[in-house]
């Protein structure tokens, strides 16, 4: 299960908002192969001086169009998976949600399996203390 979050400055409509959001949630289900229903994100916008970030940082420019993006998902996945999921965002939000490629800011965060917890105060992917495998 992917947990995204989405920072973007103020000024967006719904539509672009939900562009993103869907470019995103593709890119998971198309380069890592995630389910279509494991989709949890968290969209925050910002205002002057909610979202800071260096115009031309690596010599890539930047606009005030600019979309961070962070997934925090289980460990596991390859470098060419990665690059995959990277490459396919980036596509993604600059054909379905005319954000240049250059605006977009990815970040993984990989976790292990046991610190998720989808309900009910349960790690159900954590090993049972009796089976020590995922519950």
């Amino acid at each position: 299960m992917p947990l995204v979050r989405i920072d973007v400055l103020e000024g967006r409509s719904r539509g672009e908002l939900d562009a993103i959001c869907e470019g995103v949630h593709q890119a998971l289900v198309e380069s890592i192969g995630i389910p279509v229903l494991d989709r949890f994100q968290v969209i925050a916008e910002h205002g002057p001086g909610g979202l800071v970030f260096d115009p031309d940082y690596l010599s890539i420019p930047r606009t005030r169009g600019v979309v961070f993006v962070q997934v925090t998902i289980s460990a596991g996945r390859t470098l060419e998976q990665k690059r995959a999921l990277y490459a396919a965002i980036a596509r993604n939000l600059s054909s379905g949600a005319a954000v240049l490629p250059e605006d977009v800011l990815i970040n993984l965060i990989e976790v292990s399996r046991e610190n998720w917890s989808f309900g009910n105060g349960l790690a159900q992917y954590a090993p049972s203390e009796s089976q020590g495998g995922p519950r």
